[in-house]
C-alpha cells in the first residue's frame, strides 16, 4: 500500500489510522501547488482530483477520507477502529465521517484558499464553532465519538482539530473538545504518524491530567 499525503493535510487521518492498525505501508508526499510526487510524478496522472489523501492498493486507487478510513479499519478488525459491517455502530461511523467531511472538513477549505474575503473567512470560523459545539456536547459523556473506543473518526476530527488552532479557533472554549484532543494526541500511533510529517502537536501534551 502506498499513501499520497501532504504534511498536516487531511490525509493525517488515514495516515494515523494506518499506523492504529499496524498496517505495512509506503509514504509519498505530495506537493498541492506543483502536483509533484516527492518521486517526480505527476500527482494529477495518479488521481486526477488532485487532492490527497489517495491510497495505492495492489494497482487499485482509492480516494476520499471516509472510504479511505473505512478500508483501512476494515484491515485490521481486532484493532476495533470501526464497528463491525452491518451493525449499527458502523453506520453511526458512516454518520460521523460523514459530519466531519460536510460540516467541519468543507468549512475549513475557503480558509486554505488564498484571497478569501476576511469577512467570509469570520463567518466560516463561526460555522465551525457552532459545529464543535454540538461535538462538545456529544464527548460530554463519552470518551471518543462512538463510546470509549477509539476510532476512525477519531483520527478524522482530529485532524480538523489542529485545523482549528491554525486558524485562531481556541479550544479552551470546548473543554471537552481540548480533552479529547489531549487524549488522541497521547496515542503512540498519532505521535508517530506526525513526527512522519514534520509536524508539531497544538499544545504540549506532556502536560500533568
Amino acid at each position: 500500500m502506498k499513501l499520497y499525503y501532504s504534511p498536516g493535510a487531511c490525509s493525517l487521518a488515514p495516515h494515523i489510522a494506518l499506523r492504529e492498525a499496524e498496517r505495512r505501508f509506503d509514504l509519498e508526499r505530495v506537493d498541492l501547488k506543483t502536483q509533484r510526487t516527492a518521486s517526480g510524478a505527476d500527482y494529477k496522472r495518479i488521481n486526477p482530483k488532485g487532492y490527497v489523501p489517495a491510497l495505492q492498493i495492489d494497482g487499485e486507487l482509492l480516494t476520499e477520507n471516509a472510504v479511505i478510513l473505512q478500508y483501512i479499519a476494515d484491515l485490521a478488525p481486532d484493532r476495533r477502529l470501526a464497528p463491525p459491517p452491518g451493525t449499527i455502530g458502523r453506520y453511526h461511523l458512516a454518520e460521523w465521517l460523514n459530519f466531519i467531511a460536510t460540516e467541519l472538513h468543507k468549512q475549513f477549505w475557503p480558509l486554505f484558499t488564498p484571497g478569501t474575503p476576511h469577512s467570509v473567512e469570520s463567518k466560516l470560523r463561526g460555522k465551525v464553532g457552532e459545529r464543535l459545539l454540538y461535538v462538545q456536547e456529544v464527548l460530554g459523556d463519552r470518551g471518543f465519538l462512538l463510546g470509549e473506543t477509539f476510532s476512525v473518526a477519531d483520527a478524522y476530527l482530529f485532524v480538523m482539530l489542529q485545523w482549528g488552532a491554525r486558524w485562531g479557533i481556541d479550544l479552551q472554549l470546548f473543554p471537552n473538545l481540548d480533552d479529547f484532543e489531549f487524549r488522541v494526541a497521547e496515542r503512540p500511533a498519532v505521535q508517530v504518524a506526525m513526527r512522519a510529517e514534520g509536524l508539531s502537536l497544538r499544545h504540549d501534551f506532556k502536560r500533568s491530567a
